[in-house]
C-alpha cells in the first residue's frame, strides 16, 4: 500500500471515528456509568465488531448483503432492535442510594449502579458495531477506493483494519474519558437516573433511526 493512499485512509478514519454514532454513544454512556477503566472492555468489543464489518466488506460479502433486500432488512432490523433494547435497559438500570459507610464518613452518598460483567460489556460493544448496517454500507462504499486489486488482499485488509481500530480506540477512549470526568456531577441517585434516561433515550433514538436506513440498489 502506497503512503499517499494510507494517509488518505488515515484521514478518513478520523472523520469516521469522530462522527457521532452508536459506538460513541455507548462509549460515553459506559464511561459515565462505570468509569474509563471498565469502559475499555466495551471499547475492545466495539473494535472487534469493527474488524468483522471491515472483513465482511473487504471480502465482498458486504456487497452481496447490500444486493439482497431480505438479508439487508434482517441485519437492519436486528441492529435497530438491539440498540432499542440497550436503550431500554439503560433507561431502566437500577440505581441505589449510597450506603451508611458514606454517611458515617461525612461524604456525600454516592449512588450504587449495577455494573455489567466484563463479558457483557465486551459483547455489548461487539454487537453494537457488528449489527450496524450503516457501518457495512460505509465500508462497502469506502474500502474499494483504498484497495489495490494488483496486490494481495489479505495484507491490505490487515493494514486497513489496524489503522481503523487504532484511530477508533483513541477516539472512543476520548469519548469515554470526557464522560467519566463528569461522574462527579452525578453524586445522587436521582441525577444518575436522569443520566441513564438521557443516554437510554439517545440509544433508542439511534436504533429507531436505523429502521429508516435504506440499501443502495445493486447496479
Amino acid at each position: 500500500m502506497r503512503w499517499d493512499v494510507w494517509l488518505a485512509y488515515f484521514a478518513a478514519c478520523w472523520v469516521i471515528a469522530v462522527s457521532p454514532g452508536s459506538g460513541a454513544v455507548l462509549s460515553m454512556s459506559h464511561g459515565l456509568s462505570y468509569g474509563l477503566r471498565k469502559t475499555t472492555t466495551t471499547i475492545f468489543g466495539l473494535q472487534t465488531g469493527l474488524v468483522i464489518i471491515l472483513l465482511v466488506a473487504g471480502g465482498g460479502l458486504g456487497a452481496l448483503l447490500l444486493a439482497s433486500e431480505h438479508a439487508f432488512a434482517v441485519v437492519k432490523t436486528v441492529g435497530a432492535l438491539y440498540l432499542v433494547y440497550l436503550g431500554v435497559q439503560q433507561w431502566r438500570a437500577r440505581v441505589e442510594e449510597g450506603g451508611q459507610d458514606d454517611a458515617l464518613r461525612g461524604a456525600p452518598e454516592a449512588p450504587r449502579v449495577a455494573v455489567l460483567s466484563p463479558r457483557r460489556r465486551f459483547a455489548t460493544g461487539l454487537l453494537t458495531n457488528v449489527t450496524n448496517p450503516k457501518g457495512i454500507i460505509f465500508m462497502v462504499a469506502v474500502l474499494p477506493q483504498f484497495i489495490d486489486p494488483h496486490h494481495p488482499l489479505g495484507p491490505q485488509l490487515a493494514i486497513l483494519a489496524a489503522t481503523m481500530c487504532g484511530v477508533d480506540l483513541v477516539v472512543m477512549h476520548g469519548y469515554a474519558l470526557l464522560a467519566s470526568r463528569m461522574r462527579g456531577l452525578f453524586r445522587n441517585a436521582r441525577a444518575v437516573r436522569w443520566q441513564n434516561r438521557v443516554f437510554g433515550g439517545v440509544l433508542v433514538a439511534v436504533g429507531t433511526a436505523l429502521f429508516f436506513v435504506r440499501r443502495h440498489p445493486a447496479a
